[in-house]
């Protein structure tokens, strides 16, 4: 099989870290030919001096100059959202891999699909906010659509050999760790400080999805996300607690049988797969030791403390606006719980109350869902600004 070119975008977060060390581990099968990123400029032009790429973006156009003087002659710089979409649309380029936090990666991954890319979807928002659109262009493209999430991509392995057939699947089931407040009484959520938040038990990832994990948001928005990804309704995408994080997520079939994907906690196992896909390559990663496993748990979610999910199904059940406005809702209470403007369970209050106030449609274009999305954002602010 050949080498891969891959064009990362998000390239300076934990995932396009991690995909920069995948291609490190296997330069064989994975070469990066463009970067882009949000703000850092440092780091993006020490991403370009150690990959030798020649075409990058940064999404902050007051950067380009300083970028430029970074990266030197002979590299070809965009800028802006434009930017990002000339970049998914990179001549010669395989893949776009999207790990772009928030909805900014939306119109460069369905760039990258028009021009017949594959789609490598690390960035929640895409399925969420807009997964019928895309994969329907998908489907209409012949183009591919690889999950990078570690649960999605649990799913996409345990489906190998059922695409297509929602009739044989009872059930996705999606592991969660419960977050640092997984066993902690309910009256005690309201005085959880930001520090406490930030202190996921077993994977490292950036501030947002942090903080989403321990509000259970973040496997919301994974329901939401596997609902397009596979085909199925809301009714078969399920949400169990597994503390350790060594199973990444589950099918049960018609036939009652289950199917798990099992590894180490760590996204290189992820992202390699859906860059190498069909194939399995060796790589340095460390393999599970089963007689070192103490134990591996299971418990249901607790949805009564932890609301995200039940909204989560609310939205992708009623689809349309909905989820974009479950996703941009979440965002600002996040961004505002940050700023310590509102406390912890002021988090799901936002985001049901915007829920209730929006005004639902179909959803049909993207104009319809970015526009939703900045109503559901404006909203969100005034009921924040209520509680701060």
């Amino acid at each position: 099989m050949k080498r891969k070119k891959v064009v990362l975008l998000g390239s300076t977060g934990s995932i396009g870290t991690s995909t920069l060390k995948v291609a490190g581990e296997i330069p064989e099968r994975m070469e990066i030919v463009g970067l882009a990123a949000a703000n850092s400029v440092d780091a993006l032009a020490q991403q370009v001096a150690e990959t030798g790429v020649k075409h990058v973006a940064i999404y902050n156009e007051e950067k380009e100059a300083e970028l430029r003087a970074a990266v030197g002659e002979g590299v070809e710089i965009y800028t802006g959202l434009e930017g990002l979409v000339r970049l998914a649309e990179l001549e010669g380029a395989d893949m776009v891999l999207v790990a772009i936090v928030g909805t900014a990666g939306l119109q460069p991954a369905l760039a990258a699909i028009e021009a017949g890319k594959e789609l490598a979807v690390a960035s929640k928002e895409i399925l969420v906010m807009a997964g019928e659109l895309v994969m329907a262009a998908a489907e209409r493209k012949g183009v591919k659509v690889l999950p990078v999430d570690s649960e999605h991509n649990a799913i996409f392995q345990c489906l190998e050999g059922h695409a297509g057939e929602s009739k044989e699947i009872s059930r996705l089931i999606l592991t969660a760790s419960g977050g640092p407040f997984r066993t902690w009484p309910e009256e005690d959520l309201a005085d959880v400080q930001l520090e406490q938040a930030l202190k996921h038990p077993t994977w490292e990832m950036g501030r947002k999805i942090t903080i989403d994990s321990a509000t259970l948001f973040n496997k919301g928005l994974e329901m939401i996300e596997a609902r397009w990804l596979f085909g199925v309704e809301m009714d078969k995408v399920d949400v169990i607690v597994h503390p350790q994080s060594i199973v990444h997520s589950m099918v049960e079939f018609a036939d009652s049988s289950v199917l798990a994907q099992l590894s180490t906690t760590d996204m290189c196992f992820p992202i390699q797969y859906a860059v190498t896909y069909p194939e399995r390559v060796p790589n340095g990663l460390k393999p599970l030791n089963f007689a070192e496993l103490a134990k591996l748990e299971f418990e249901d979610a607790r949805r009564d403390v932890f609301p995200a999910i039940d909204l989560a199904i609310r939205a992708g059940s009623e689809g349309g606006t909905l989820p974009a406005v479950y996703n941009a809702a979440n965002e600002v209470a996040v961004d505002a719980f940050v700023s310590r403007d509102i406390g912890f369970t002021d988090i799901w209050k936002v985001v049901e109350q915007t829920m209730d106030a929006h005004e639902w449609n179909p959803g049909e274009t993207l104009e319809d869902l970015i526009a939703a999305d900045g109503e559901a954002r404006e909203i969100a602010e005034r009921f924040v600004q209520a509680l701060a």
